[in-house]
This record gives structure tokens, C-alpha cells and sequence, in this order.
């Protein structure tokens, strides 16, 4: 059987079962299609949870950021196991006995204001789109590869997917549908991670492989140093980056994960206060699992690529264009290069391909005198390292399978949920508690349903055009959220900051964040109309992906600012704020609308 035979295979029997659960959990009620009809159980809701949060930027994308710059971005790591922390301490379980459907009708109800929960949407959804894009960039890079189709035909199928689940099922649907998804993701991303660990280390364990001996005895990441520093890259377990940055990056993760409302949602889902903690902590096993995984395969991927270009040693000659072509070991790069996101040139004619740093004074002299004229791996996209780490490591057919199969849980998971909260946001805090008040429950619920397959519509049109690798572009979202979200989360619980204080903070963040990342992104991601670029900052070096804390510092202060210069909170807005934060009465939430 050839391999896209069973790619097919794995990747219809896994459609097929998300399908089929859509439509046994399909939602009749706006209870079970916002909420689930808040019934779910905190193991269940955990696993949701964790296939939710791993996105294609965890599942595709993180490892060969890791990879391909190594130590500096284990921020990625750190921000959003971080963040789910704060999320599962200082806001769940509050949220959810608040009782209400959406994040946006917290803030609207606490703030005692039409004018924030509006804001509150506005804000959901901007948030949410370069997250949305984010998702539907891996979509287009997974289908791609393994229906041996351009990225374009891809994402055009994986949108025509999460219509079919996340429309008619919505949270109740995408729930039992994201459990599936966790399984299957989760054994793609491990089962290939313990294949090669135990090929390089010997190791069934990759989080401990990483730290083990290759087959000559030396620690597999003293290997790896030496290979990447031979060929003029930096050391890649040494702190090479900027520490500003990398400190801001990851507060901006760690506060952008607990403002998400794609995640938060999903505790408003489960029966009792008490289980949103439980969950919780179910959904923190669920993604350590992955989590723990993925410096492990950044670090062997990037031995196993690296070692293919010179198979005899960074000190020998580098690997022939003949052998490319003709050795079996290297069919992934043909058909990897079909795809558009690999790329490699013999620039100086002498039928090898030189993989080095040719930016790195270092390698200058010995470029000279070998007679290379520059790198001439010239394109290698850090999305495509998980789904091609397989091929590359030459394992079975079924394990490219099943990867092909994980891939796209991953993106189509984190896809509809987000899609959910857009909706959500749309149908039950803008129309329902904005513009039609006395719209009727089968209305309400159809509004929903439209709305979604609008989101659908523009998140494919925008994933066409991302602004960034999956993961570069998901960290965009973090940003917005960490600036506009999660400060307004805090402040509703733990302090009296009131409505006005609340609408100027939340402004202030999410306008101040957005333009800086237009100014370095390009206005609306369009290309090349930017005025700076994160190699060259405008703000005391800080990137656009950094700058979600600096908005969340602008937020907070612009917020208590405000509201101390106005009126006062009312005197039941403060006992309802102090009945959310005080656990009496913690068993059965406040069930409402």
C-alpha cells in the first residue's frame, strides 16, 4: 500500500468519527451549543481543554521553533504552561460561578455596562482572528502534504471540515469532538517522538532522551551543540537572544493564554464550581503530556536534518544532489519540496547542497577556501518540521499516517473552538444582549450558527495570507488578548475598578497593542506596508510579539487611572463581586443566561 493510501486511510477514519460525533451530539438547544448544557465531566472536560489549547501552533509549529533556534525559544513553553496556571488559579473557577455563557457577559454584568460588554466583544474578536488564522494556516500546511494538494486546496477542505462539526454540533458537538481529537493527536505527536528517541538515545522516553547519549556515549545535546557551532549557527542550548524580549514574550503568553475566551469558555461547560478546578487540572496532564514531548523532538529533528546534509560529518563533504535524488532515505525532501515550503539550490555548481550559517563571520574563511557562495538549504518552514520529522527519521508508513492524522486534529480542534467563541460573541452578546434583546431561543441559536460560518468564510480567506509561521502568528493573538482581555478578567474579580475605568483600560490596551503590531506586521497583515520590522523595533527593542505585556501594563493603569478620577461601583455591584471571590458556597455555580 503507497503512503498517500494511508494517509487517506487515517485521515478519513478520523473525519469520519468527528463527524459522527457532531451529529450524535448535535445541539438543539442555545444551552448545549454555547455551554454543552453545562453537564460535561471534569476528566472530559480536561481532555476538551487540552485538544482546544494544543493548537497547530503547539502541534506543528512550536517544535521547530524550538528546533531551529533552540533554548531562546522555549519561551513558548514556559509562556503557555505558565499561563494555564493563571488561568486555572485566579479565573476559572470564579468565572464559572459567575454562571454565564461568555466572557464578554461577564465583563458586560460586573462593569454594570452595555458599553463593555460590546467593547469586550470587539476585542474577543480581534484577538481571535490572528489565532483563527494562525489555525488555519496549519490546516492548509497539513492537507497540503499529505492529499499531496497546494496549501490553498487544503485549507479550502479543512474549512469545509470544521463547517460540518463545529455549525451544527457547536460547544456540545466540538466537545466530544475535541476528545477524539486529544487521542489522536496526542498518540501522533508521541508515538514518532518514541520511535526516534530510541533510534538516536535508545531512550523509549523522549523528555529523557533529550538528556541521554547518542550510540557513541556522548549527551545527545553536546552532539547537537557541536554540529549547529561547526556550521556558524549559535549554540542551541545556550541563552542567545535578547533577555528583554524573551522575558516580555513570555509574560505575554502567560497572560494572553488565561485571556483567551476560547478556553475560558470551556469551563463555563462543567456542572459545579469545584469542577472547573478539577478540569483544570485534568487539562494541565492532558498538555503536559505534548509539552514535555516537544523539546525532544525540536532538539533530535534538528540532529537527524542537520546530519542528513553532511552524513559524514560537518567536517567531510556535504551531501551530494545525487543522492538527494536517488538514496530513499531523501524522498521526504521531493516530496516536501512539492509542497513550496522546502527549498534547496547548488548556487556554485558543485553538485552538493552546503547547509550552513553564511551570515557568521566564522564560517567566512572556510566558505572562501571550499568555494561555497552561500546557504543553499534556501527555504525550510519550521510548520512543516512535526509532519515531516517521520519521513525524515525513515519510519513506517503508519506512523506518516497517523502524524498526518494528528496534524490536522490539532488545527481543526483549536479552529472550532475559536470559531465558537467568535460566534458566540456575535449571536449572544451582540445581538442577544445588544441589538435583538427578544430574539427567540431558535433565533438566537441560527444567529449563532450564521455567524460561524462567517467566521469560517473570513479566517479562510485571511489563512491564505498569513502574516507569519502558525506559531509566530498564534503569539500575535496572545498579545491582544494579554493587553485587552485578561487585565479587564482581573480587575472584574479582584478589584473596584468600575465601568468607565474598565472601557478606557480595555481601549487603551487592545488600540495601543494593534497599531504597534500593524506598524510591524503591515496594516491589516497586508504585506510590505509596515514601518518597522522586529529586527529593527520601534520601542526600545521590544518585537510586536513582545508587546502584549507593555499593553496589559497600559490597560491596568489607564483603567484604575480612570476610575479613580469617576464614580464609585454600586454598592450590589461590589457584593456581587465579593460573592464570585469568596468560596462559600462553592458547590452548585449560579446557573443563568
Amino acid at each position: 500500500m503507497d503512503q498517500f493510501t494511508i494517509n487517506l486511510l487515517f485521515v478519513g477514519a478520523s473525519f469520519a468519527l468527528y463527524i459522527g460525533i457532531a451529529i450524535w451530539a448535535r445541539a438543539g438547544s442555545t444551552s448545549e451549543f454555547y455551554a454543552a448544557g453545562r453537564g460535561v465531566h471534569p476528566v472530559t472536560n480536561g481532555m476538551a481543554t487540552a485538544a482546544d489549547w494544543m493548537s497547530a501552533a503547539s502541534f506543528l509549529s512550536m517544535a521547530g521553533l524550538i528546533a531551529f533556534t533552540g533554548y531562546d525559544n522555549s519561551a513558548f513553553l514556559m509562556g503557555w504552561t505558565g499561563g494555564y496556571v493563571l488561568l486555572a488559579l485566579l479565573l476559572a473557577p470564579y468565572l464559572r460561578k459567575f454562571g454565564k455563557f461568555t466572557v464578554s457577559e461577564f465583563i458586560g454584568d460586573r462593569f454594570y455596562s452595555p458599553t463593555a460588554r460590546l467593547v469586550a466583544v470587539l476585542c474577543l474578536i480581534i484577538a481571535s482572528i490572528p489565532y483563527v488564522i494562525g489555525q488555519m494556516t496549519g490546516v492548509g500546511v497539513a492537507f497540503g502534504r499529505f492529499l499531496e494538494v497546494d496549501t490553498t486546496t487544503g485549507l479550502l477542505i479543512g474549512a469545509v471540515i470544521v463547517f460540518a462539526y463545529a455549525v451544527f454540533g457547536g460547544m456540545k458537538g466540538v466537545t466530544y469532538t475535541q476528545v477524539a481529537q486529544y487521542v489522536v493527536l496526542i498518540l501522533a505527536y508521541t508515538i514518532p517522538a518514541i520511535f526516534i528517541s530510541l533510534q538516536l538515545t535508545g531512550n523509549p522516553i523522549p523528555a529523557l532522551g533529550l538528556f541521554g547519549s547518542t550510540a557513541d556515549g556522548t549527551p545527545l545535546l553536546t552532539t547537537l551543540d557541536q554540529i549547529v557551532t561547526d556550521l556558524g549557527f549559535n549554540q542551541y542550548t545556550a541563552h542567545n537572544g535578547d533577555t528583554l524580549n524573551m522575558v516580555l514574550f513570555t509574560l505575554s503568553l502567560m497572560i494572553g493564554t488565561a485571556g483567551l475566551p476560547h478556553v475560558i469558555m470551556r469551563f463555563f461547560t462543567v456542572p459545579k464550581v469545584s469542577d472547573a478546578r478539577w478540569s483544570a487540572g485534568w487539562a494541565l496532564v492532558f498538555i503536559a503530556l505534548l509539552y514535555l514531548t516537544a523539546p525532544a523532538v525540536g532538539a533530535m529533528a534538528r540532529l537527524n536534518i542537520t546530519q542528513q546534509f553532511w552524513p559524514e560529518g560537518t567536517a567531510a563533504q556535504a551531501v551530494s544532489i545525487e543522492q538527494i535524488e536517488n538514496d530513499p532515505e531523501y524522498d521526504w525532501m521531493a516530496t516536501w519540496q512539492q509542497t513550496g515550503m522546502l527549498g534547496w539550490e547548488d548556487k556554485n555548481g558543485d553538485g552538493r547542497i552546503q547547509y550552513y550559517n553564511d551570515k557568521s563571520p566564522d564560517m567566512q574563511e572556510r566558505a572562501t577556501a571550499e568555494g561555497w557562495t552561500g546557504n543553499e538549504l534556501t527555504n525550510f518552514n519550521n510548520d512543516i518540521l512535526v509532519l515531516a520529522n517521520p519521513e525524515i527519521a525513515n519510519l513506517p508508513g503508519w506512523v506518516i499516517g497517523l502524524i498526518a492524522a494528528g496534524g490536522l486534529a490539532a488545527a481543526l480542534s483549536t479552529a472550532a473552538g475559536l470559531l465558537l467563541a467568535i460566534s458566540s460573541a456575535v449571536s449572544h452578546d451582540l445581538m442577544k444582549g445588544q441589538l435583538t434583546p427578544n430574539i427567540s431561543e431558535k433565533g438566537e441559536l441560527m444567529a449563532a450558527r450564521v455567524a460561524m460560518a462567517v467566521s469560517i468564510a473570513v479566517a479562510t480567506w485571511l489563512g491564505l495570507n498569513p502574516p507569519g509561521f502558525a506559531a509566530q502568528t498564534v503569539a500575535l493573538a496572545f498579545g491582544l488578548a494579554a493587553a485587552s482581555i485578561f487585565p479587564v478578567l482581573m480587575m472584574g474579580i479582584f478589584s473596584k475598578v468600575n465601568n468607565k475605568g474598565a472601557v478606557a483600560g480595555m481601549l487603551a490596551g487592545l488600540i495601543v497593542t494593534l497599531v504597534y503590531i500593524f506598524l510591524h506586521k503591515g496594516w491589516f497583515f497586508i504585506p510590505d506596508t509596515n514601518s518597522y520590522t522586529d529586527a529593527a523595533p520601534l520601542f526600545i527593542g521590544i518585537k510586536s510579539t513582545s508587546f502584549g505585556a507593555v499593553g496589559a501594563l497600559i490597560n491596568f493603569a489607564v483603567a484604575f487611572t480612570v476610575s479613580s478620577m469617576t464614580k464609585p461601583i454600586p454598592r450590589e455591584i461590589e457584593e456581587l463581586v465579593e460573592s464570585v471571590r469568596i468560596p462559600r458556597g462553592a458547590g452548585t455555580a449560579v446557573d443563568g443566561h
